[in-house]
């Protein structure tokens, strides 16, 4: 899993002759069995790495309120699954792609719940025309820059929280983190992204 926190588009000035260091990386073992977006590295740090992500469409919930990211990203899922079979205004089977995005727009207190999209990777071949359906949205990125922090096994909440403050306290300090906090400045609160490239039905008990 991953999780990711977005600060600009390619057109933000900062960025100017910023170079790959190294191209594409190694992608997820997911990624080697089906679609995943493409991305490049632009520079890799102690606990985090900057990813350079490239335009991509995704199909989206609407806001889910609750208290716990696991059971939202598991109701969100149940709808885009659903969307994929076939439940869209095109009755089109849609293939399964990587990875299952989680936005979360937290809450102002410990015990009040999250605001939180989830959202599915529209395949290539998808992309121009997604099949609309009920209570699913089209998102849109264009080129988008986003500081990553890679972690293993399954996500539960407490985790979350943890690896959000650890990807916050290695980019402290940095060129990073300056453009973060401008990205964000209109923000009461910041938003951060979950990316699960294991299927959201997997989850410890």
């Amino acid at each position: 899993s991953f999780l990711l926190s977005l600060f600009s588009n390619s057109n933000l000035g900062v960025w100017h002759g910023i170079q790959s260091s190294g191209g594409p990386t190694a992608s997820p073992p997911t990624c080697s069995r089906i679609e995943c977006p493409s991305y490049e590295v632009v520079h890799a740090g102690n606990g985090y790495a900057i990813r350079r992500y490239n335009t991509t469409a995704w199909m989206s919930t609407s806001p889910i309120q609750d208290i716990s990211l696991v059971d939202a990203t598991r109701t969100g899922f149940l709808q885009l699954f659903d969307y994929i079979q076939g439940k869209n205004s095109y009755e089109e089977k849609i293939e399964m792609t990587a990875p299952v995005i989680t936005q979360v727009l937290p809450s102002d207190g410990p015990f009040c719940a999250s605001s939180v999209v989830v959202s599915f990777n529209v395949p290539k071949q998808n992309q121009a025309n997604p099949p609309p359906a009920k209570g699913l949205h089209v998102q849109r990125w264009a080129p988008t820059y986003a500081a990553v922090r890679q972690f293993s096994g399954f996500v539960s909440d407490n985790e979350v929280g943890e690896e959000a403050a650890a990807l916050h306290n290695s980019l402290a300090g940095t060129t990073w983190a300056a453009a973060i906090y401008k990205s964000h400045a209109d923000e009461a609160i910041m938003e951060y992204i979950v990316a699960q490239y294991n299927s959201p039905f997997e989850f410890e008990d």
